[in-house]
């Protein structure tokens, strides 16, 4: 036990008695490094200034306070912001056998869960078993996180080669540093390989996703509703298969699979802001509205609220005609989230929303140029959200404003959104006038970039 002294634990548990049982628990198996943590809240703070080897974190963490993030949003959330790497033991703690909260709890991938109660000798094994995993993969992870990611490709391969156990472990990493490196041919024969020795669900799931990478969406969707039929549980396989069949144009589709999802596990917030999103494109204003309420209700007690989630919120309400509702969403914002990055476009915005269907016409271009400009500050926007602000620009004629705004979502990398997609715009809004204007200022940029390269190469910066 010896090995288990440096290892730093952090415990979260609301019950003071359960945590003092764990520390006793671990102090067995040699482990001291132990902290605690009493929610949620408390968790991120400490994560935020140290990083530990082993969460220990109960699932019912509003135990006795009524209020605050489960386990299960709080690992979404350490997930989505990066504050645990993938070398992190994350272990889930309950007593809860209802069906909805274990397959919450497992699809968003702890390293292991624990049903309660559990002795001293079942939590050693875990660990350990977890300590050798991590031992074995630690290499391959390392070098990722530095960037090296051919060469942590090859220390999966000859990790896999020194432990075979593992195989299916450096497999799964090696094909996802692929999936990064764009190399989704090699992906695809790496799940190829692994799904050839047995049927494995992440396997399946990662082939759909190459696939639809490489085009071939129908051969992902043939994958995913074979998946689904053998295991209607395996929940990323209804995300997987929901964004094909918006990406192949059949929203209405893709809605029915999230809701259908949704009723098996509710508890995801990613998950129901997506078909919230897929509600309002196709017009279920009602989807969407119960959608959003449950994306606002669940994130209060995060660290990471979004105040999108709220004008999301305020854009069905005004499409449904209910703007006394509308407008106590916009004091929630107001009252809850002034300190969270996008706050002033967002509130700008919203506000936009209500007086564009109260028929103040005035405040309502008052308020989207604030949006325009708070947008031009800090750039802090969704590029989805941004292509609607465009939209209720042009509704407005202010020209500029869109184009500017849509200048950002273009010129930002990760938006997702093609030059020529982010064009389509301004066709759908009928103002095909406005694409040349903007095609010059494509081309301004890319020859003002283009001479910032002549001269770093003649400077032999290459």
């Amino acid at each position: 036990m010896q090995e288990n002294a440096n290892l730093a634990v952090l415990v979260i548990d609301p019950n003071p008695g359960m945590r003092t049982s764990l520390q006793n628990m671990l102090g067995l198996a040699g482990i001291t490094k132990v902290e605690h943590a009493v929610n949620a809240g408390t968790a991120i703070r400490q994560l935020q200034q140290r990083a530990f080897d082993i969460i220990l974190c109960e699932y019912d963490l509003a135990s006795g306070a009524g209020e605050g993030q489960d386990g299960q949003q709080l690992l979404e959330d350490l997930r989505q912001h990066r504050l645990i790497t993938p070398s992190t033991i994350f272990i889930m703690l309950t007593s809860e056998a209802e069906r909805d909260k274990v397959v919450s709890a497992a699809e968003l991938a702890p390293t292991d869960y624990i049903l309660k109660p559990f002795t001293v000798d079942l939590i050693s094994t875990r660990i350990k078993r977890a300590l050798d995993r991590r031992g074995a993969l630690l290499p391959a992870w390392q070098l990722a996180a530095q960037g090296r990611l051919r060469e942590a490709i090859t220390a999966c391969a000859d990790g896999a080669q020194a432990h075979p156990r593992f195989a299916a472990d450096f497999a799964r990493v090696r094909a996802e540093l692929h999936t990064t490196l764009g190399d989704h041919p090699e992906a695809a024969a790496v799940y190829r390989d692994v799904l050839a020795e047995r049927p494995v669900g992440w396997a399946a799931l990662g082939l759909a996703r190459a696939l639809l990478a490489l085009g071939q969406p129908d051969d992902a969707r043939a994958i995913l509703e074979e998946l689904l039929a053998a295991n209607p549980r395996l929940m990323a396989a209804y995300d997987l298969l929901a964004h094909c069949l918006a990406s192949s144009g059949e929203p209405a589709l893709a809605q029915s699979v999230l809701a259908d999802a949704v009723a098996i596990s509710p508890h995801v917030v990613k998950r129901l802001r997506t078909l919230g999103d897929l509600a309002l494109a196709t017009g279920d204003m009602a989807v969407a509205e119960t959608s959003f309420r449950q994306v606002v209700a669940r994130a209060r007690y995060s660290a990471f609220r979004d105040p999108e989630d709220h004008v999301s919120l305020v854009r069905t309400l005004v499409a449904r005609g209910e703007l006394l509702q509308a407008a106590g969403v916009i004091r929630d914002l107001e009252r809850s989230l002034r300190a969270a990055p996008g706050y002033e476009a967002c509130h700008a915005y919203a506000n936009a929303l209500l007086f564009d269907r109260s028929g103040n016409d005035g405040a309502a271009v008052a308020g989207l140029q604030n949006a325009v400009s708070a947008v031009r500050a800090n750039n802090a926007l969704s590029s989805g959200l941004k292509v609607e602000l465009a939209r209720s620009c042009l509704a407005h004629r202010l020209d500029d404003q869109a184009a500017g705004v849509m200048l950002t979502v273009v010129n930002d990398a990760g938006s997702g959104l093609s030059p020529d997609q982010a064009m389509t715009v301004f066709v759908d809004a009928g103002r095909a006038d406005l694409l040349e204007n903007m095609g010059q200022q494509l081309k301004a940029q890319a020859q003002i970039l283009l001479g910032v390269a002549d001269e770093k190469r003649n400077m032999g910066d290459v």
